[in-house]
């Protein structure tokens, strides 16, 4: 992915957080179809995660863990949704949207991942590559790979997804299902 495209998403992102303090649409369906022309991907089914931050600290982060519209469709609404409807966090005022930045995770599909213990489960899994689906009793959560930067313990990483999930943090024991994918990050910070 050039960087090209890869600045576009983040403006697609940044753009689509500012209108909703416009109260007007700058990403009309002729402002699409523009964009789409310049860069056809952006009409194929992707899922990716908005990640905002504000002075290094998590401001927000909502994404697909599945393709299901057009990747400028779930850059757009998963931008609006972590700025404005992370549950974490109250909605991203005027004040701040200078102060942010954003970073897209653009995803793989989840594969599931068989194991037969949590020792199997740990060799198996590739920490700082892989992002985890976990999904037991009807609950699930994910962590993207790039949490491992800030749990790397595998025992750490697991009890916090598991209590993510709702679930208790030792919820390795009733051997849910995983799931791993990995992703194709970038930020404006890089960029």
């Amino acid at each position: 992915m050039d960087n090209n495209f890869k600045k576009t998403l983040l403006n697609i992102a940044r753009i689509a957080i500012k209108e909703e303090f416009l109260g007007h649409k700058e990403l009309n369906d002729d402002v699409k179809k523009r964009l789409i022309a310049m860069f056809p991907e952006l009409a194929k089914p992707g899922a990716v995660f908005v990640t905002i931050n504000e002075r290094s600290s998590l401001r927000g982060c909502i994404g697909s863990l599945v393709a299901h519209r057009p990747l400028i469709d779930d850059v757009i609404e998963n931008a609006k949704a972590a700025a404005f409807g992370d549950p974490r966090f109250p909605p991203l005022s005027p004040e701040e949207f200078d102060k942010i930045t954003i970073e897209i995770s653009l995803l793989s599909e989840p594969k599931p991942l068989e194991y037969s213990s949590i020792e199997d489960l740990r060799n198996k899994i590739k920490p700082g590559i892989d992002g985890v689906v976990l999904k037991l009793d009807g609950r699930q959560a994910t962590f993207l790979p790039q949490v491992w930067e800030d749990l790397s313990d595998f025992d750490t990483f697991f009890a916090h997804l598991c209590m993510k999930a709702g679930l208790p943090a030792n919820c390795l024991e009733y051997h849910p299902e995983i799931f791993v994918y990995q992703v194709e990050k970038f930020s404006e910070k890089e960029l």
